[in-house]
């Protein structure tokens, strides 16, 4: 019997709750259950293992970072753009890192090719259009940008900038502008 109350929907979104506050690698379904104060058995009306759970708080993840991409980049272009998109994934894996980290988890093809992650490829080639790059070097300044991003929020989120000056502010301003002139400045073949 499912518990009044309950749904698929909520029982994802309790989870990336609880993934932000304890970390998506402690995140269980007893956890959870303990969390909802209900029984491991009754969630399973709901997830179908610890694996769906993980992969419906990544779909979560994905779709909310595409949304706050998407209303990022609005009417930007250029470095604007660059910039409005490095920093929705900063101040989305700050607020939310449980779910950032479930943003990273690796999806079985089918459940990619559905997910909001194909928006944040097109997110991230619209801005690349605005550098003039073609194929191939466009596929290997999004795999950059990915890079680049998700290596200095996971630095950061770990501490790994905490005991040395400058502020990591103005590295990340830094970075961007490197980011930008190098786009600009795309090497030749």
């Amino acid at each position: 019997m499912v518990r009044a109350g309950l749904t698929t929907e909520r029982v994802v979104r309790a989870g990336a709750e609880l993934a932000d506050e304890a970390g998506f690698d402690q995140l269980t379904v007893s956890a959870l259950a303990r969390r909802l104060d209900v029984k491991v058995a009754s969630l399973y009306s709901h997830v179908k293992s610890s694996q769906d759970l993980k992969t419906g708080i990544a779909l979560l993840a994905l779709e909310e970072l595409a949304d706050r991409g998407d209303a990022a980049l609005a009417g930007r272009a250029g470095k604007d753009a660059l910039a409005a998109l490095g920093d929705v994934y900063r101040d989305y894996a700050r607020a939310h890192p449980g779910r950032y980290a479930a943003a990273q988890l690796r999806l079985d093809p089918a459940t990619a090719a559905a997910s909001a992650g194909v928006r944040h490829a097109r997110m991230t080639r619209a801005i690349l259009r605005g550098y003039d790059l073609t194929e191939p070097d466009q596929t290997h300044a999004v795999r950059l940008l990915g890079s680049v991003f998700h290596g200095y929020v996971t630095l950061e989120l770990g501490g790994g900038f905490d005991h040395s000056a400058p502020d990591t502010q103005e590295t990340w301003t830094r970075v961007l502008d490197a980011l930008d002139a190098l786009l600009r400045n795309w090497p030749a073949t």
